[in-house]
């Protein structure tokens, strides 16, 4: 397995830089095909006219829209020419988590900002937990502060379920490159420390199959502590540069309220992490 086409996803109002820097590093590691994407639509304003009035501001909106489409396009073009390799560009007036997602067909992995607010404007800007729940591929969230992607350390985050299991396959192709792999377990309260050992091991034994040498890892158990605190404890120890995790959500409406640590993973600015649903 290897990741063929890389998807990067531009957003109008949010730094680029970072993205297309692990985008094209990617594209590079694994001699892969680059598609830059990014859309979004006119909001009309909320004291909207109507008739010839109406219509000469819808235009004026939408060739604002087209403006910045095409400046990011040529953000795109500049970050990858000197790359070599196959690059693309696809763009529309339309929301643009739904034209993502559509278009998400394409790829192999979406490389996506790691901002996200909690009530992101869907005309301008495609929510990485947008793409995470139903882009139906990995997606490598990259904060704005980072400068390159580092594997010389990958955590992968396990939990027994089968977004894990997706996750750390999306994987693969990544921690074949990684020096140094850490599969780590964060009990619940109830859990059996054997039982828990015991899964962490399988997942060594089935990357050692894949040629990946990894090491086995269980935090101790600890109910003053969240979830995701811990993690961050366990990624800063390895030194981290990736976290590989499966991504959850609560609600069955469109799937797009997070479970905890998913949410801290998306929006945390120290390291890129892959997550899978």
């Amino acid at each position: 397995m290897t990741y063929a086409t890389i998807m990067v996803s531009l957003a109008l109002e949010q730094p680029n830089e970072a993205r297309l820097q692990v985008a094209g590093e990617l594209a590079e590691r694994f001699e892969a095909a680059i598609i830059g994407i990014a859309a979004a639509q006119f909001a009309p304003p909320l004291y909207f006219t109507d008739g010839a009035q109406a219509q000469k501001l819808i235009d004026q909106g939408e060739a604002s829209v087209r403006k910045r489409l095409a400046e990011l396009e040529a953000q795109f073009r500049a970050a990858t020419g000197n790359r070599g390799g196959h690059a693309e560009w696809r763009s529309a007036l339309d929301f643009p988590a739904r034209y993502i997602l559509q278009e998400a067909r394409s790829a192999d992995i979406i490389v996506a900002g790691g901002q996200s607010p909690a009530f992101s404007d869907a005309f301008s800007l495609a929510s990485p937990k947008d793409l995470v729940m139903q882009a139906g591929r990995p997606v490598l969230v990259v904060p704005d502060t980072v400068k390159r992607l580092d594997l010389r350390s990958v955590l992968v985050a396990w939990k027994d379920t089968p977004e894990a299991r997706r996750a750390v396959a999306d994987a693969l192709p990544m921690l074949r490159k990684a020096k140094e792999v850490t599969v780590v377990e964060i009990p619940e309260a109830d859990d059996s420390r054997p039982a828990v050992m015991a899964r962490v091991t399988d997942v060594v034994a089935w990357l050692a199959r894949h040629g990946i040498a990894a090491t086995a890892r269980v935090s101790e158990a600890d109910r003053k502590k969240a979830a995701a605190d811990q993690l961050d404890e366990v990624a800063g120890d390895v030194g981290a540069g990736l976290i590989v995790a499966g991504a959850y959500g609560h609600s069955r409406f469109r799937e797009l309220i997070l479970g905890g640590v998913t949410q801290h993973l998306v929006t945390q600015t120290a390291r890129c992490v892959l997550l899978s649903h």
